[in-house]
């Protein structure tokens, strides 16, 4: 079969057909637009408007005078969470200890649910409140606040309220999994910025931006996997860069916010036109509820409210009532200090028992996992590690364009007894 078509919308029709009967495969490269325009007749804007709509619609990937190739389809790439059935010790899972999820059953026997009906406001006077307090001094001055079904959600609604297929986003590298994965199922390219102990690079970031990325998701404190925190002094730096791409759309994802032990700083310029902070309450109050709060420019937030609307799609009311319940809870207050000084200890005692060892960690690291870096590929230690009982995950999955060789370890459940056993396992299995 051959390409056919005298318009834009019937070459896009064909290709797309081909492409779905199996006659290009992924990665097969297009013929020129000089070529395919000559062959079909038709003035080569016409088949340039019809490549721009295969990129568009994520069929095709356009590399400037590389040429235009069928997209590959993308990876689902690996998961967070157990890994159920295993009889293994999870230390890969990312998960919070669930001792310091708060009862969200009793917490609700203290609000009434009361049923809301179609049109009603999606963000309920109660937690608008709760959440402007929230957010209110993190971000570049005026806010409007939606809420979306936890962090990744917010982030793809996001990308996908302002971006096309094969545009670039700059993230940090190695790279939350979550973020990795959506990335590459709405067709967008990562370009990695790496990061150091201060959090993302700025070298890094203004090479990304000149290479044309429109968006940047950076982690502001305890950046998953490394554990990492934006300093003051980097953020500052991050800002200025970033104040010199004002169209371009910035995303604060601030998932570990009142559990973290380091403090916010902020990245988004007072000059930036698209920007958003999300805050998710998925390690404080439980994966499960699927929430989180997004404060963002007015335009963005009425681009996100068109797929949050009443009536169509909105975070159930039930599940504000919930969060409002626990937040406004002094005992669930109290629950959150509480956790946030165990996971401290808990990444201090893994750190000195694997220090025992002559194995260093990235430090100084916050939230729910620790990095211990490795010279080469993971895979190996990995294994031994498994063979002896322990289940972590390999860097690997983490990486965007730069080799991310390392284990990360979840420190959640990790005791004492846990942490000396685990660091005799590691040093067994791997030297430096």
């Amino acid at each position: 079969m051959e390409i056919v078509g005298k318009t834009a919308a019937e070459i896009f029709d064909s290709i797309r057909a081909l492409t779905q009967a199996g006659s290009f495969k992924p990665g097969q490269e297009l013929p020129t637009t000089r070529d395919l325009a000559a062959t079909l007749g038709v003035n080569r804007n016409t088949v340039s408007m019809a490549y721009q709509r295969l990129s568009a619609a994520g069929i095709a990937v356009t590399q400037g005078r590389l040429g235009t190739f069928i997209r590959k389809q993308p990876d689902p790439g690996e998961q967070e969470g157990l890994l159920l059935g295993s009889p293994l010790a999870d230390l890969g899972s990312g998960n919070p200890n669930p001792v310091w999820l708060p009862d969200i059953g009793a917490a609700l026997t203290r609000k009434p649910y009361r049923p809301r009906l179609y049109g009603e406001a999606t963000v309920d006077p109660e937690m608008e409140v709760l959440a402007r307090q929230s957010l209110t001094g993190d971000c570049p001055g005026q806010f409007e606040v939606s809420l979306t079904s936890g962090a990744v959600d917010a982030i793809e609604r996001l990308l996908t309220a302002y971006l096309v297929a094969g545009d670039k986003v700059a993230v940090e590298d190695p790279c939350f999994i979550g973020s990795v994965n959506t990335l590459r199922i709405a067709g967008l390219q990562a370009v990695g910025v790496p990061v150091d102990t201060q959090g993302m690079s700025v070298e890094g970031l203004e090479q990304a931006l000149a290479q044309g990325a429109q968006a940047v998701i950076v982690t502001p404190r305890a950046h998953n996997p490394t554990g990492c925190s934006l300093s003051a002094a980097r953020a500052r730096k991050l800002r200025a860069v970033l104040a010199r791409y004002p169209h371009v759309l910035v995303i604060a994802d601030d998932h570990f916010s009142l559990l973290a032990a380091t403090g916010y700083h902020d990245v988004i310029p007072p000059s930036a036109k698209r920007w958003a902070l999300v805050r998710s309450v998925s390690k404080m109050l439980g994966p499960d509820l699927r929430f989180a709060f997004v404060a963002s420019d007015e335009q963005t937030a009425q681009r996100l409210r068109l797929r949050l609307a009443p009536g169509t799609n909105w975070v159930s009311h039930l599940l504000q009532d919930a969060v409002v319940a626990c937040l406004s809870s002094p005992e669930v207050a109290k629950q959150l200090v509480q956790a946030r000084e165990d996971y401290a200890r808990r990444r201090d005692l893994l750190t000195a028992a694997l220090g025992v060892q002559g194995i260093a960690v990235t430090s100084p690291a916050d939230g729910l996992n620790l990095w211990v870096p490795l010279p080469g590929d993971s895979h190996q230690t990995v294994l031994a590690l498994a063979q002896r009982g322990w289940l972590v995950r390999g860097g690997e999955a983490f990486a965007v364009q730069a080799p991310a060789h390392g284990l990360r370890i979840t420190v959640s459940t990790m005791d004492e007894q846990a942490a000396d056993a685990f660091a005799r396992a590691l040093s067994t299995s791997y030297r430096p």
